[in-house]
């Protein structure tokens, strides 16, 4: 049967969750922990015997290649048998471990989705500075060991504009503020194309908003053991953080009002089994806070993120800012805290108003700015809005041809994953 007749493989590998599913889909079929546990006590038995033959290593590499689990079992795991090493593939957005990518691969395409990948093209995504030899490592998997007919590789934040399709109109110029686990990213686009001189990231995303929450626990000495207590930390931000439009006024509300605003965590803990409880307060609001005031979390990085924002357009060509600033989409899934992005429109306003008070004053009146737009798009799936983004794309009958295919792939190497066309169902 044709693969250009059956749906597309679309995987999204972020730094914390990995989003896999098929085109066509309105939500992900799998949303998993970007780790792989890997049992590493077959090659230390093999190191250490007497014989130290080259069979015996041989035999315990594949015995080691096939004895690992991917996601959620691979926390079970490494929490159950202490012969089991966690490994995170992706770091700050970038592979990092090759091998233990390919096997989170395998496990994806066999384990999860079960489909045969010599009967699907499929669409990765990948961050906007991701080097051209990363693609080609990429390509070299997928064609070589998965056997692909079909790889297209594609921008995450070209994705990510793309979630917010509607049948009216597709617009494709935007800026996406990508708020992942392990990064930060605010990212220009012009028609379907990044503005690569003016992506700007900051050093705060998702996990330091968990790792502010666990010291803010901890430091106010609440009852949660210490293995668990990045988990608890997590959890916590994932289920009863907001963002504040004044950070004064929230801290009254919950002195006045304890009961109403403090939150209790129940849980169990992982060595007795016994059960804990933990008051969830002021880091309720305080974590989100650390994106808008960030010298609360650390001195390194004082810029918040309304003016990384701000400098990111600004430094974009100059017939491109009103289109930029009207389209700033979020995407990620640490922009889902409540009214994160109705603060982030605010913020920015003001910084924008500003600015054209002061050119207003500069010229004497003699020349008045027309006001700026600023508008900040919210949506249902911008925890995946990538994924999202890549189902709508390869669901077009153009994406099929702009695919690298495995005949080019024999013929030219590894070097035609280097770039991916914009094909016409981006614009």
């Amino acid at each position: 049967m044709d693969p250009t007749s059956r749906p597309a493989v679309v995987i999204d590998n972020g730094t914390g969750y990995t989003k896999m599913g098929f085109a066509g889909n309105v939500e992900p079929c799998f949303i998993l922990p970007t780790v792989v546990a890997a049992n590493e006590s077959f090659l230390s038995q093999a190191k250490s015997s007497l014989k130290g033959s080259w069979a015996a290593q041989h035999n315990a590499g594949v015995a080691a290649d096939m004895d690992f689990f991917i996601g959620d079992e691979a926390l079970a795991k490494s929490r159950s048998s202490s012969t089991y090493n966690l490994r995170y593939p992706i770091e700050h957005g970038q592979v990092e471990d090759w091998d233990a990518m390919e096997r989170y691969w395998q496990q994806c395409v066999f384990n999860y989705l079960r489909c045969d990948p010599e009967d699907h093209y499929f669409l990765l995504t990948e961050s906007p500075l991701t080097p051209p030899e990363s693609r080609e490592y990429t390509g070299e998997i997928l064609f070589e060991t998965f056997n692909v007919p079909g790889l297209y590789i594609a921008v995450n934040s070209v994705l990510a504009l793309a979630a917010g399709y509607t049948t009216s109109k597709c617009e494709m110029t935007g800026v996406v503020v990508d708020v992942g686990d392990g990064a930060t990213r605010v990212v220009p686009v012009a028609e379907g194309y990044v503005i690569s001189s003016c992506i700007k990231s900051i050093p705060i995303a998702g996990k330091d908003v968990t790792l502010f929450i666990q010291q803010l626990m901890r430091e106010r000495g609440e009852n949660i053991p210490p293995e668990d207590s990045f988990d608890v930390a997590r959890k916590v931000k994932e289920m009863y953080c907001y963002t504040s439009s004044d950070i004064v006024k929230e801290y009254n509300k919950h002195d006045k009002e304890p009961g109403k605003y403090v939150k209790q965590w129940k849980g169990v803990k992982p060595k007795t089994g016994a059960p804990y409880t933990c008051d969830v307060g002021y880091e309720r609001f305080l974590g989100p806070e650390i994106f808008f005031n960030p010298e609360i979390y650390s001195n390194d990085f004082i810029t918040s993120l309304p003016a990384v924002i701000d400098k990111c357009i600004q430094s974009a060509p100059i017939d491109t800012r009103r289109a930029l600033y009207k389209n700033i989409v979020l995407s990620g899934g640490s922009t889902m805290f409540k009214d994160f992005g109705r603060r982030l429109q605010r913020d920015l306003k003001k910084i924008v108003d500003a600015r054209v008070l002061a050119n207003n004053a500069r010229t004497g009146g003699e020349i008045t700015s027309q006001p700026v737009e600023v508008n900040v798009v919210s949506h249902p799936v911008q925890r995946f809005a990538v994924w999202f983004g890549g189902s709508v794309l390869s669901s077009t009958p153009e994406f099929f041809a702009s695919c690298r295919t495995k005949e080019e792939y024999d013929e030219c190497g590894a070097s035609i994953c280097r770039t991916n066309p914009v094909f016409k169902g981006m614009y």
